[in-house]
């Protein structure tokens, strides 16, 4: 598929612009110290904190949240979703979370298929009907299935890595090289690598949302319910938004809708896309939108 081919291709793109951003701080701290073993110690900070999120990003995400298993005695209808959802797509049905708080949202985690976790909030259980309710999950398995949680690791990880280079570099020397360089120059670089890392982690997300959108609109076959849901979530969260906390901050990213309250410069920093521009997609794919004739468009 068009789409999917190009905002794969973005995002291998985005992470080779985080790569270049860590390079070129790198660089600059190794040419204002002389000593480029800094620069190494950082790059293996960042592959062990890659391995650790990457590997228990199910467990971190779910204690965040407080979320305990749901049974299928509990949440039968859930279960069953899930499973004809897995089944549909051939994959292994993952295990099935709740989390207390009424701030509707949902989101999925786990290394891969055979580890995944979905987990949904009692308040979007009570926001949504089944149709609904059932498009959403299949919103989030198509995360699972589109390994999004490695991508999101890498790239936590690099952005990481790139911020505490650059703070090493202006306390450290980094903005003083052999040649008697500017410190201005220092100082611009610690505080602009980290801007840059942290907008190219927000393109990567709101990438991968429009990716899991129209995977889960194919997996569940109802794209108007997803863009339904999409809509009943973004005014719940709203009026209900979660209290943040630099764990939930973390699990922000995985969850279907941003779950904090947030307007003006803090929603052109958000890691998700305008909930608007997301149901005109899902209204093209659906054949409702202007666009229906030439498909779904990318950015």
């Amino acid at each position: 598929m068009k789409d999917s081919h190009n905002n794969g291709f973005k995002t291998v793109l985005l992470l080779g612009g985080m790569w270049g951003i860590l390079l070129a701080v790198g660089y600059f701290l190794a040419s204002g110290t002389g000593n480029s073993v800094f620069l190494w110690v950082f790059a293996g900070f960042g592959l062990v904190s890659t391995f650790v999120s990457y590997w228990f990003s199910d467990r971190m995400a779910l204690a965040a949240m407080q979320a305990r298993p749901l049974s299928e005695v509990e949440g039968p209808e859930i279960h069953q979703m899930v499973r004809e959802l897995s089944a549909a797509a051939g994959q292994p049905m993952p295990s099935i979370h709740i989390s207390p708080t009424s701030s509707p949202n949902a989101f999925a985690t786990g290394r891969n298929p055979q580890n995944a976790a979905v987990c949904v909030t009692a308040g979007i259980i009570q926001m949504l009907d089944r149709r609904e309710l059932r498009a959403v999950l299949a919103h989030e398995l198509a995360h699972v299935y589109n390994r999004d949680i490695l991508i999101s690791s890498v790239a936590a990880a690099i952005g990481g890595v790139i911020t505490s280079v650059a703070q090493f570099a202006l306390f450290f020397g980094g903005g003083r090289n052999r040649e008697g360089g500017n410190p201005f120059v220092g100082i611009l670089m610690a505080i602009l690598a980290p801007i840059a890392a942290a907008v190219v982690r927000m393109a990567i997300s709101r990438t991968r949302e429009f990716d899991a959108d129209r995977s889960g609109a194919e997996l569940s076959q109802d794209p108007m319910a997803l863009a339904s849901a999409l809509q009943k979530i973004s005014r719940g969260t709203d009026q209900r938004p979660l209290e943040p906390t630099p764990a939930r901050e973390n699990v922000a990213a995985m969850m279907i809708s941003n779950p904090f309250r947030g307007a003006g410069i803090a929603q052109m920093f958000s890691t998700h896309p305008p909930t608007q521009e997301r149901v005109r997609r899902l209204e093209q794919i659906a054949g409702y939108g202007p666009s229906a004739a030439s498909g779904y468009e990318a950015t």
